[in-house]
């Protein structure tokens, strides 16, 4: 009994598959996870180590590389990239792509362990590395707070009060704020007030702390009670520190810290990150989700509880969204959802009309229930709705929708020719069920190289291939069982008809009359189709090259550099302007700026920002009907700071879709030498400059910063009994100020900081007066006695390393009008012949680097897959040339491609590959179907010629349709950022694809089998 005849005489079964398909779907849609984009696992881990005082040189040798040779054993490590900066160094680990989930916590728990061998060998003063293995974490409800008039302490415990508030909110998993600054207590001490002192600064800096320290005091005995003593600080409060006594050694005498010194609490003079909205100074709220919450359902939990804390906090704070991914993953949501539903309601339409109502009904049922039930298994592997899984949908809505088809026509063919139902049913199952589950598998392991793919892009398009596997496999099912069924309500009324005027119409008769002509001339046409194949391969030379897409969210960023070793309160003032002439602009929303560093990780694709003080971040966001002016706007605004900021570096960025950041074209040159790495990407630079190719041109070791060396008078000091760490507290005292203990407000802790006041300590002319304390002499001299004044040098100041070797990148962007690969194919042998002395090596990383790693390892899965589709094949129907047929017809599928993409100017992207493997997919399964029938005419003792010329005829309609209802479907993709070029990839190879099916294959199989053309029967 067939799989049909079962479903007929056993409904009740198949009403069950129905409604389980039906039901389950509908409650699917409404609770399955929703996300903007598919997540992908960053995996990479910082590891930050401060060393106050050492140069970036020192942080480099005593620092990184001792890091760095021990994390290189890790047999997981892919690469490893450093950033040796004064005082701080910055290692980036990635491990190889294999590696994901639980393995991934595993690697972060072993780089930890390794860390923590290496840090007894550290030098002194450098404190113990941190490791950060949350990088990846996304905080996609953003929101910036503006709090004008507020006081620093009202900020701070605005923020921790909404932090705390939102922590509590269920499928939140962390609440981080930033942008608040940090108070100081300035202890200042004039310089003649400090001459009269008999205290070292270490030694009154050593006072002031030991009264900050809480110890433990011991306990006593109380009968049956031991009673703890509590020792508590003595710096309780900021005037506290004021009314501190200090003793002088030596004497009995004692003198407060307010007779010598001015006690005050203020923000820190130099903030290491400022945030601004909209002009305004403001501080973030970014919030976190649980791995496995509904962002909608979340995001909408957190906006409704801000709301309702207005009430509870004080007036004037203002509340405003950066980010609102809940939001975005909701209209995305919603728009994919009437695309799908608009593209099933074309496929419907069409068959109605092509069909009659009774076959659109049949089809049209089967493929709702097919995406009802696809979304059902979605939630039941715990998958979510995003971009990439509801645009596998419609990807497969060309291969959905043939099953059905195929049946459904077969089913009513036997029923025209006189069958009932039933038989009818039995006979198109029977004859076509294994050959359309062939096909479909066949449809499905095309893109199982997606899903098997090792890198991150594999990784981040995983459920594109799993829902094409599911939706497919599906579809099979309910063709060969709910279609006949459906076809049995409905077709049953059908009478009865000549089954030789099935195809007499004058549609069929001109195909006949071409195919008839193309088998009697079938090396010229062989020869055609050829000819046509190596010219669009040809062709295919001339379309742009690109990998991925950017996202069409009105969003952008901007990066702004002041020269290397900015004060950050100078880069501050050139975005204030920057941020205003924005702000006058009627197309921009809103404007998020940051000073010193970039802000959370807000999508998945946002990467920020490393800390830099001469660095300038902004978000900017348009209103939404001007979106299509975000390129020229980028462009003037980019003329506009340049113009007015000469000195300045300015980049723009549009968000991307899916992984990969950083400029687009990157001329890596690694060697040992700091001079002859920047000669070489100048040289680099002037190359890519001259060609007009690449623009926004720059390197990541930026300038060399300005630097002040005391020259150190070695005998003098001696004399003095001064020391090189005395020289260094001195200077340190007299610029930025020395840390002396720190005092607790709640949880929060505030250092206090001894300093000159602002009139002496500003001024580097002045560093020759300043004091230092002489060990020998008992008091303060001056600092001129034992420095023969300040040398003005220049050092490396940003030192980059990749894989443990000093590592420079040239950085550059596409100039207007050309693709990232365009680009590059203009600079590349340029750039590739500089001579480079012996042990210096270039690479190109960027978006080439990117696409490369994508499409090796897509390669290295897809010979896989396609052996397992050619075994199908072969075993479909156990003999070669019927495989040979299918196989040879594939690559013409490039025809239409190439047409499609030029005509629309549309680059063929990682998605527009995609869309060719589906094109395949659709390809092969046609040609099956069509081969299966010719064999299964030949076998009804059918003349040759003849059963190719019926075959192909009986085919006309399922194929013609298939390929229209899927080209109607693709529409509403047109206008999708992500999917233009794929679905113009399938529009423009489908339509060729329909010749080749209808053409190609039957020639290929007469030629291969010696088949000559029918005679008058096929030449009428």
């Amino acid at each position: 009994m067939s799989l049909a005849t079962h479903a007929i005489e056993k409904p009740v079964h198949t009403w069950m598959l129905i409604l389980f398909c039906l039901f389950g779907g509908l409650w699917a849609v409404v609770s399955i996870g929703k996300l903007e984009d598919p997540a992908f696992t960053i995996k990479q881990a910082v590891i930050l180590t401060d060393y106050p005082g050492a140069s970036a040189v020192e942080v480099e040798q005593q620092i990184t590389e001792l890091l760095e040779t021990a994390l290189q054993q890790l047999p997981q490590l892919k690469h490893l990239e450093s950033r040796s900066t004064p005082g701080n160094s910055r290692i980036t680990v990635e491990i190889k792509d294999r590696y994901r989930g639980a393995e991934v916590a595993q690697t972060w728990d072993e780089l930890r362990r390794r860390v923590h061998d290496v840090q007894p060998r550290l030098p002194p003063g450098a404190k113990a590395p941190q490791v950060i293995d949350d990088f990846g974490d996304v905080f996609g409800i953003y929101y910036a707070v503006r709090a004008d008039g507020f006081t620093t302490r009202e900020r701070y415990e605005l923020a921790d009060f909404l932090r705390r508030e939102l922590l509590t909110l269920p499928g939140v998993a962390r609440v981080e704020t930033a942008g608040v600054l940090e108070e100081r207590i300035y202890v200042e001490i004039p310089r003649e007030r400090l001459s009269a002192l008999e205290l070292s600064l270490s030694q009154l800096a050593a006072l002031i702390q030991v009264e900050s320290v809480v110890v433990q005091a011991g306990d006593v005995v109380l009968g049956d009670r031991r009673v703890r003593l509590r020792s508590q600080a003595l710096l309780g409060s900021a005037d506290a520190v004021e009314d501190l006594r200090i003793g002088i050694p030596g004497t009995t005498r004692e003198l407060s810290v307010g007779d010598v010194a001015t006690v005050i609490r203020s923000d820190n003079e130099i903030p290491a990150h400022l945030i601004r909205h909209n002009g305004q100074p403001a501080f973030t709220l970014a919030v976190s989700a649980l791995a496995d919450a509904n962002i909608v359902e979340v995001g909408a939990v957190v906006e409704a509880y801000l709301d309702a804390l207005r009430l509870r906090i004080p007036a004037g704070v203002d509340i405003q969204p950066i980010y609102q991914q809940h939001v975005v993953v909701a209209e995305s949501i919603d728009s994919f959802m009437a695309n799908l539903v608009l593209s099933v309601s074309i496929v419907i339409a069409v068959l109605c009309l092509a069909m009659g109502w009774r076959i659109g009904v049949a089809v049209g049922a089967t493929l709702l229930l097919t995406v009802l039930g696809s979304v059902f298994f979605m939630k039941l592997f715990g998958m979510e709705m995003q971009r990439i899984s509801l645009g596998a949908l419609i990807i497969a809505m060309g291969m959905l929708v043939d099953n059905a088809i195929v049946v459904a026509e077969s089913m009513l063919v036997a029923m025209q020719r006189g069958l009932r139902a039933r038989q009818a049913a039995a006979e198109a199952t029977t004859r076509t069920q294994m050959p359309l589950l062939g096909a479909t598998v066949i449809g499905l392991m095309a893109f199982a190289g997606i899903g098997l793919s090792q890198d991150v892009t594999g990784e981040f398009l995983f459920s594109l291939a799993a829902v094409i596997a599911i939706s497919l496999l599906l579809s099979w099912l309910l063709a060969v069982t709910v279609t006949p069924l459906f076809g049995h309500y409905l077709f049953g009324r059908l009478r009865g008809g000549d089954g030789d005027a099935l195809y007499g119409g004058v549609a069929y008769q001109r195909y006949r009359a071409m195919l008839a002509l193309a088998l009697r001339h079938q090396w010229k046409t062989i020869a055609a189709l050829v000819a046509l194949t190596a010219l669009a391969i040809a062709g295919f030379t001339a379309v742009k090259q690109d990998f991925l897409p950017p996202s069409d969210t009105p969003l952008f960023t901007i990066n702004y550099f002041k020269p290397q070793g900015s004060d950050i309160r100078a880069t501050e003032r050139d975005v204030i302007a920057i941020e205003a002439a924005l702000l006058r602009r009627p197309e921009v929303e809103s404007v998020t700026s940051y000073v010193g560093q970039g802000g959370a990780r807000f999508m998945l694709t946002y990467s920020p920002e490393a800390a830099n003080a001469a660095l300038g971040h902004l978000i900017v966001r348009l209103h939404p009907q001007h979106r299509a002016r975000m390129d020229a706007l980028m462009a003037e605004v980019q003329g506009e700071v340049r113009t007015a900021l000469p000195d300045s570096e300015i980049y723009l960025r549009r968000l991307m879709f899916g992984p990969g950041d950083g400029a687009k074209i990157e001329a890596r040159f690694s060697g040992s030498d700091p001079m002859q790495l920047r000669a070489l990407a100048e040289r680099a630079q002037a190359l890519m400059q001259h060609s007009g190719a690449v623009v926004d041109l720059r390197h990541d070791w930026r300038q060399r910063e300005l630097v002040l060396v005391p020259r150190w008078h070695e005998a003098h000091a001696r004399t003095a009994g001064v020391t090189r760490a005395d020289l260094a507290e001195a200077t340190a005292f007299a610029t930025v100020g020395i840390r002396s203990g720190s005092f607790y407000e709640d949880e929060r802790q505030i250092p206090i900081i001894l300093r000159p006041p602002q009139a002496e300590r500003l001024e580097a002319a002045r560093l020759d007066d300043r004091l230092i304390w002489s060990a020998a002499e008992g008091r303060y001299i001056p600092l001129a006695q034992v420095v023969d004044g300040f040398a003005v040098d220049h050092e490396e100041a940003l030192i980059q390393r990749r894989d443990r070797v000093r590592t420079l990148t040239v950085q550059g962007e596409p100039a207007a009008g050309l693709t990232a690969d365009a680009a590059l194919r203009q600079v590349r042998a340029a750039v590739e012949g500089i001579a480079r002395p012996h042990g210096y090596r270039l690479e190109w990383g960027g978006e080439y680097e990117n696409s490369q790693r994508s499409r090796t390892s897509l390669g290295a899965t897809l010979p896989g897959s396609f052996l397992v589709m050619l075994v199908i094949t072969v075993l479909l129907f156990n003999a070669w040339r019927q495989a040979l047929v299918v196989w040879l017809i594939v690559p013409m599928a490039i025809c239409g491609v190439t047409a499609g993409l030029l005509l629309t100017g549309m680059p063929f992207s990682f998605t527009a590959l995609l869309g060719l493997l589906s094109l395949s997919g659709m390809l092969m399964k046609n040609a099956i179907v069509l081969i299966d029938e010719i064999d299964n005419r030949r076998s009804g003792k059918a003349a040759c010629g003849e059963a190719v010329m019926e075959a192909s005829v009986s085919r006309i309609r399922p194929v013609v349709l298939t390929a229209l209802t899927t080209v109607l479907g693709m529409l509403p993709l047109l206008w999708d950022a992500f999917f233009a070029s794929m679905a113009v990839t399938i529009i423009g190879g489908l339509a060729f694809a329909t010749v080749l099916t209808l053409v190609a294959v039957p020639v290929f199989y007469a030629r291969i089998f010696g088949i000559r053309a029918a005679t008058s029967q096929g030449d009428h």
